[in-house]
């Protein structure tokens, strides 16, 4: 029992000397600790010695190296067995017929019977080597005999020493004595150390061949970082990916298992190898183990691509150099060469690099574009980088909605002839109206004589999702937002991409996350260049690039959000796809808002002077003379055609219907008639602001008077 303290100590009310009683309190004190049991403190003990470090090191030093002694062993009998036997012809007699190369099966057989009438010849030498041997043996003994007795009759000829006549041949024997006593001497610790040496020998092999598990061998070699690529640790991926058939083809196959490969060559940061499957792998089994496969070569999932190509059973595998795709590519030829130019009909616009490291260049040429990722990806960036390009060519005219608002696209102010920014619903209403003040050019480019050429109109729209999701509805209760039949920016996009490449009209829109709420299948469908950043899931990058492109192997849900910005997957006719894909990886070029005000000055350049408009104007009584005069603007002079085009852009329901016509009526009654400059019909600047001032000056006099 635990003992007790007795405390003493008096109640609280005044004492006397005679009456206070003395008041006893027992407290307990606390319990002594109990002893812990020896068989737990040593299972403690035990455990964490069990688990430290330097146990951990020790198994697997342990286990690493009685594993190269062991697995050398194998190797080396396996050799052995090769060397001997006609094995290594058979696998690779079954590696042919399996692989369908009945020629290459022939000339193995024919190997093999060559081994096989060798090796018969050898074994009847055998039968008869001793008989010639012991021949041999005689014949030679005799000679040596008689050459040393010779020799010592020489000798005893010159010293006179009749003696002398057998000193070489006992010498001889001398001489065999000695060699005897040292092997003596020898064979012992000979028979001691020569086990322990073939144990050496064997360790050795198995240590070059890193012949032991994964977790035994040391941190260097099990990371296999900076690998190289060889058809040894492809086969032994694939043979390891889990797919039961595959893996029992290559072991019925061998060593041989190679013979599946296409040479595997260098491709820009990577190798390629094409793998032909043996029957019975379908090559979606490949492509679902996609995470497998690049941990098998010692890789991480993103530095693995397959893809399928034309031949039938046949995978293509792009295999990055570790961290390679972790390394930014150069910056864009828009920012290095000051002196480029663009070509609308015949040129690509420099977007970025592929996975080998080839340039990858865009035709925009009459093609409606669509960019689709998660947010901050670089898609902003992506398109931005394609609209600069095309800036460059003079001809091209540019009608633009930002939907975020926040200056991504200010440097097209003064180059473009629409620019919204903004996220609300009125800006959503003005990026509508604007996409339909496009669809009102298009019909009337529609509807102009055969054989007349128009310059490209871009109609871009970013942050597209923003105008699907817009709830606003207009004075008739028609949404500006959804994708249903009255549906007015989906119908003026459908329009669009149902007419407006035959004339010039094109659609690019960029957009974020894609389902079927923000991005309608029929926009995305009507796109001819498809493109996406990284995704969140299989049923996105379908939204976003198609079944084919993501059936062909193409995996934007794959590619990593934030490591990989800037990264697309492309899905288009107007880039170079290697044969046999449907679709390509790009590594754009980020080209930030500084180089792109420098792009866009040099595009200004080009220009005769381009009035901007921030808000589409309608509902008022238009003056069409001094609306001619905004879209001149600064110029000197401006062709009639592109007046017209302005004009309709400024207004379409003025201005849509109009032609030349309807202009030279206006400039005739103010004075301000068209002229032919170099051959073509132009607009003077200063006869239009002439006309104006006189018009100005005759209301005022009228107002006075």
């Amino acid at each position: 029992m635990s003992e007790n303290v007795v405390h003493l100590h008096k109640p609280t009310d005044p004492p006397t000397p005679d009456t206070a009683p003395t008041v006893l309190t027992v407290v307990p004190d606390a319990p002594p600790a109990r002893p812990v049991p020896l068989w737990v403190r040593s299972g403690r003990a035990v455990k964490s010695a069990a688990t430290h470090e330097t146990t951990r090191a020790t198994v697997r030093a342990v286990a690493r190296h009685g594993s190269y002694t062991f697995n050398g062993g194998r190797i080396v009998a396996r050799r052995t067995w090769d060397g001997r036997t006609g094995s290594r012809y058979e696998r690779m007699i079954r590696a042919a017929e399996a692989a369908g190369n009945l020629e290459a099966a022939e000339e193995w057989e024919e190997r093999l019977q060559r081994f096989r009438a060798a090796r018969h010849h050898r074994r009847m030498d055998l039968l008869h080597s001793p008989v010639e041997a012991a021949k041999g043996v005689t014949v030679g003994a005799g000679m040596s005999v008689g050459v040393l007795v010779a020799l010592g009759i020489v000798m005893a000829i010159n010293t006179g020493h009749v003696g002398d006549v057998i000193t070489p041949l006992t010498a001889t024997i001398d001489f065999i004595a000695l060699l005897i006593r040292i092997v003596q001497v020898v064979w012992g610790p000979a028979l001691t150390i020569g086990p322990f040496l073939a144990l050496l020998a064997l360790w050795s092999v198995g240590r070059k061949q890193h012949a032991a598990p994964a977790w035994a061998l040391p941190a260097n070699v099990r990371s296999g970082e900076g690998e190289p690529i060889t058809p040894s640790i492809v086969v032994k991926a694939l043979r390891d990916l889990g797919v039961a058939a595959l893996a029992r083809a290559i072991k019925e196959m061998g060593d041989a298992g190679a013979s599946m490969l296409g040479p595997i060559t260098i491709a820009g940061c990577g190798v390629e190898v094409d793998v032909t499957l043996p029957s019975g792998v379908s090559t979606n089994e490949v492509q679902n183990k996609r995470r497998k496969l690049a941990e098998n070569l010692t890789r991480h999932e993103h530095e693995v691509f397959i893809t399928i190509p034309q031949a039938a059973r046949t995978v293509r595998l792009w295999i990055a150099d570790s961290g390679a795709l972790d390394e930014p590519i150069g910056p864009s030829p828009l920012v290095t060469d000051e002196t480029m130019t663009a070509d609308y009909t015949k040129g690509k616009a420099p977007w970025g690099q592929d996975l080998r490291g080839d340039a990858a260049a865009l035709s925009l040429y009459q093609r409606h574009l669509l960019i689709t990722g998660l947010s901050n990806q670089g898609k902003t960036v992506a398109l931005r980088s394609l609209a600069l390009w095309l800036s460059l060519d003079k001809s091209v005219q540019f009608l633009m909605g930002d939907l975020k608002g926040v200056g991504d696209w200010a440097m097209f102010d003064g180059l473009a002839t629409t620019l919204i920014q903004g996220p609300t619903d009125e800006h959503v209403i003005q990026v509508t109206e604007m996409v339909e003040g496009a669809v009102d050019e298009m019909n009337r480019r529609i509807q102009a004589p055969p054989g007349t050429t128009f310059p490209p109109l871009i109609v871009l729209v970013d942050e597209a999702q923003v105008a699907f999701m817009c709830p606003a509805k207009d004075e008739d209760k028609r949404p500006y937002g959804g994708s249903k039949a009255n549906s007015r920016y989906f119908m003026a996009v459908r329009k669009i991409h149902n007419q407006g490449r035959a004339v010039n009209v094109l659609m690019w829109q960029g957009t974020q996350d894609p389902t079927n709420e923000n991005l309608p299948k029929l926009v995305r469908e009507g796109a001819h260049t498809r493109a996406s950043l990284a995704l969140g899931t299989e049923s996105q990058a379908r939204m976003a690039l198609g079944d084919k492109a993501v059936d062909g192997g193409a995996a934007p849900n794959l590619l990593r959000p934030g490591l990989d910005r800037g990264t697309l997957v492309v899905a288009s006719d107007g880039i170079t796809i290697p044969a046999g894909q449907s679709s390509i990886t790009v590594r754009t070029h980020y080209i930030d808002d500084d180089a792109a005000e420098a792009i866009t000055d040099r595009a200004k350049a080009l220009r005769d002077g381009v009035t901007t408009l921030h808000a589409v104007e309608r509902g008022e009584e238009r003056d069409p003379l001094a609306d001619i005069a905004a879209v001149v603007g600064d110029a000197p002079r401006v062709r009639t055609k592109d007046v017209l085009a302005r004009l309709a852009t400024r207004n379409a329901d003025a201005y849509g219907g109009w032609s030349f016509i309807d202009l030279k009526r206006v400039l005739d009654d103010a004075g301000a008639e068209p002229y032919k400059s170099d051959g073509v019909m132009v607009v003077a600047r200063d006869r239009v602001a002439r006309a104006l001032a006189n018009r100005d000056n005759e209301g005022s006099a009228s107002a006075d008077g």
